[in-house]
Formats: C-alpha cells, structure tokens, sequence
C-alpha cells in the first residue's frame, strides 16, 4: 500500500464498499437499514485484510456491515474510527425492498430514474460525507494511507462529483483518493477481492448499499 518508486509521497484515503450483507444476498436495497455481514462478507473482509496491512488509520460508517468490515480489516495496532456521516444515503419507502418488489409498488420508477419521496439525493450525500472525508485526509502526513469503509451509494456520489461515470462498485471494491492543495483528487479504482455478480438482482448503478 505504499507509495510506487519514483512517485512522489502523498497522502491517500481507500474508499471501500463494506462486505457482502445478509440483504445483498437477497438482494434488498438497505439503504439506512442495519443488516449485518453474511458469513460470506465476514469471509471477503478476512480475504482483503492482507491487502491494507499499511494503513495508518481506518474510519467507518456507523452502519453494522461497514463498521464489522473496519473491524476486520484494520491492522492490529489500529482502532476503527466510526462516523456516522459515512453511512449510506436513505432510500426512504424502498429499503428492505428487492428490485422486483420496487416495480410491482412503483411501476416504471427504476427504469425512469426517478425516486420516492424521502430519497437522500447525492448533493446531501456529498454534503455530510466529504467533510469526513476531508477530515480523515487531512489528519495524514505525506505519504500516509488511511481506509474508509463506507457503502456504494455514497462511493458513487463521491465519484460523480469527481467527474467519471458511476459504476457497479462490488463488495471490497472502491477508490482511491488523493490529498491536494483543494481538497481530494480522484485516483484509481480498486477491487481487493475476486467477486462473482457483487450486486446480485442490482440495478447497476442505482442501488444503495
């Protein structure tokens, strides 16, 4: 996780979707909702711990499937950092709902892009989570690498203000962002572990994790 040779010392923040949850295997949009890790999420957190061994610091979301997955990748001598802000956008009347669920009670709502009253937009998503964001950035030296465990919606919002296009972000999947003079810079992205359809029953971009 450290810096390439020849590469010049920055600071960088691992934005990272949490594990698989008992609601991705059925497939229901969580939103708010607090499920917790599968034992198959809890084994891809395991699988991917290896990989962040040089993290300096490790935040969470406060929701139980990121904050498990924090605990369980954080080097031993690290402590996990909970922040609500870090939590994934509420969907309002579609959490626990599963895609076929959402059509039957919302016909053509999905495939219009359109969303139900009390839907958190990704302007008020962006609005509480990049001052986290900033925040753990900012607590770096040069050079540092801290880990953010978070959830798809936001890392999609976070990305869409950046510029490039949203994508399918799996289970233990993410970005890199830098530290800059202004703020964050957009870095590559990341798949820590192998995964088979992460988004099972998904609209790609559009559900909430």
């Amino acid at each position: 996780m450290g810096t390439p040779p020849g590469a010049e010392a920055v600071a960088r923040v691992l934005l990272l979707r949490h594990g698989q949850s008992t609601w991705n295997v059925e497939a229901r949009w969580q939103g708010r909702a607090d499920p917790p890790l599968s034992p198959a999420g809890e084994g891809q957190a395991r699988q991917a711990a290896p990989a962040l061994t040089g993290a300096v610091a490790v935040w969470s979301s406060d929701l139980a499937r990121a904050r498990r997955t924090a605990q369980l990748l954080a080097p031993g001598d690290v402590t996990v950092r909970v922040d609500a802000r870090l939590r994934e956008r509420d969907v309002g009347p579609w959490t626990a709902l599963t895609r076929a669920e959402i059509d039957e009670q919302f016909p053509g709502w999905l495939t219009d892009g359109r969303r139900p009253p009390g839907w958190e937009g990704d302007d008020a998503v962006r609005a509480r989570c990049w001052p986290a964001l900033r925040a753990a950035a900012a607590s770096l030296v040069a050079g540092d690498v801290a880990v953010v465990v978070s959830h798809g919606g936001l890392i999609r919002a976070v990305v869409a203000e950046l510029g490039p296009p949203a994508w399918p972000v799996p289970n233990l999947g993410g970005v890199w962002l830098e530290r800059v003079a202004d703020g964050l810079a957009l870095g590559p992205r990341v798949a820590l572990i192998d995964t088979v359809a992460p988004n099972v029953g998904a609209a790609p971009v559009a559900q909430p994790d």
